[in-house]
């Protein structure tokens, strides 16, 4: 996030390598995240009773819960009792509720399968879903990320010598709207996504 923030290689920030500039623009982007309502849980080995504790806490609270982000859904653990794929459709079951009960939006991360690397064209779609058959019942909607260059290596340029960086958001379902795909930017150096307008617009 400070990365995506301040406009500073990922890179850096990890090796604490920084010019005085790059310590500037950090400065500057931990005040804005610091002042931002983000909370963090990052409880290794979490179960979903207790995501739904802590968010019904938290939303207790603050009175103003906008968003949870789940990162990624098949790292919370279950409960031993049954298979895995059995476990998963629980958890995203469970996930469901909590989003209706809190009314807030509930965005779940997901591994795919690593089917999708066996096919020529390697756009995901809904089958890829890791683990689970429920999860893309349970969705209101299920958007993939796409980038050539992750799979072509030697793409990773234009014909024009630019970087290769475009990113397909592809929405597989939508429960009450259309389906498409759009494109985005992807600055890697930063993690950060940007609309194609923002990016012409610098």
């Amino acid at each position: 996030m400070l990365a995506a923030e301040g406009l500073i290689e990922s890179h850096s920030i990890r090796t604490g390598q920084l010019t005085d500039e790059e310590w500037r623009k950090y400065a500057i982007a931990q005040g804005n995240l610091a002042n931002a309502s983000i909370y963090i849980d990052d409880t290794p080995g979490i179960r979903i009773t207790e995501i739904r504790s802590r968010a019904r806490k938290l939303a207790q609270e603050t009175g103003n819960l906008g968003l949870i982000l789940i990162d990624y859904l098949q790292l919370i653990t279950g409960t031993g009792r049954e298979n895995r794929q059995q476990e998963v459709s629980e958890i995203s079951r469970q996930l469901k509720i909590l989003a209706k009960e809190l009314k807030v939006p509930v965005i779940a991360l997901s591994q795919l399968s690593r089917g999708v690397e066996q096919r020529q064209d390697k756009r995901p779609v809904l089958s890829d879903i890791r683990e689970s058959g429920s999860i893309e019942q349970d969705a209101d909607i299920v958007a993939f990320l796409y980038r050539d260059d992750y799979y072509d290596r030697a793409g990773e340029e234009e014909e024009d010598g630019m970087p290769n960086n475009t990113v397909e958001v592809i929405i597989e379902k939508n429960r009450s709207g259309a389906r498409g795909t759009v494109e985005l930017i992807f600055q890697k150096e930063y993690n950060k996504f940007s609309s194609i307008s923002k990016r012409e617009d610098q």
